[in-house]
């Protein structure tokens, strides 16, 4: 995926759903993942062009576990021109009293994701952020809406953009159009510096299991995923009308 495509799919969620507004102070999540490493590039990018002026900067939530790396990532930044700020936590060890004795896995994986978010919030906030943005991409999208009538019995997914009352802070999810797939291409490309996932439980859990359902869907009916996003996106699922009306 080349970096001007990545710009136009990432500008036409902004578009779409208002995301950003003029004079915005925005929060990266960076996992080391290459899903945030892109929509770090993208915004990066996007604030010398784009309609709205906004800032941006960059926050990492230390876990805790052995052998977490900020060198590569750092260097990334610096040179993005985008301030990194690192949150200390020992969400590993709260997460490893918790599941002292409790055989589902999936309930340290909710708790992670709350903590995390949690922390990365509390940062944004306290350095005046009026957004945060997740790096959720189009496969996550449609993954969630998946889980939730696999699991929940109900229709539902994350939408676009959340307002956070609690904190008064909305999350915005600009990479919502690109796909996974153009994602791992566009790391490939321009060598983005993936930081390997320090979690023990990576890689086995419920959304993975889906996953591995969808991408077998898709592979025996090319384009399946691609028209559950369509689906979604024509629902009256909360959140997922477009605000330009296109």
């Amino acid at each position: 995926m080349k970096l001007q495509l990545l710009y136009s799919r990432v500008r036409k969620a902004i578009d779409d759903y208002n995301m950003i507004d003029e004079n915005d102070t925005i929060a990266v999540g960076i996992s080391g993942g290459k899903d945030s490493l892109a929509l770090l590039y993208a915004l990066s990018g996007l604030r010398r062009f784009y309609t709205h002026k906004f800032n941006l900067i960059a926050i990492m939530i230390n876990l805790g576990y052995d052998g977490f790396e900020t060198k590569k990532i750092k260097d990334l930044c610096n040179q993005l021109n985008v301030p990194l700020y690192i949150v200390e936590t020992e969400i590993s060890k709260i997460l490893a009293i918790n599941n002292n004795g409790i055989s589902d896995e999936n309930i340290s994986c909710s708790l992670c994701a709350k903590l995390r978010k949690g922390a990365l919030n509390s940062k944004a906030k306290e350095l005046n952020c009026t957004k945060v943005a997740y790096a959720h991409h189009q496969d996550d999208v449609v993954e969630t809406t998946l889980m939730s009538q696999i699991f929940e019995g109900h229709y539902y997914c994350f939408p676009p953009v959340t307002y956070l009352s609690n904190c008064d802070i909305s999350v915005i999810r600009p990479l919502i159009y690109v796909t996974e797939a153009e994602i791992k291409g566009f790391k490939n490309k321009y060598d983005l510096p993936v930081e390997k996932n320090r979690c023990p439980k990576d890689g086995h859990s419920k959304r993975e299991y889906v996953k591995e359902l969808l991408n077998q869907i898709n592979k025996d009916n090319p384009g399946a995923k691609k028209k559950m996003f369509s689906a979604l996106c024509s629902s009256t699922v909360e959140g997922w009308q477009k605000d330009n009306g296109s």
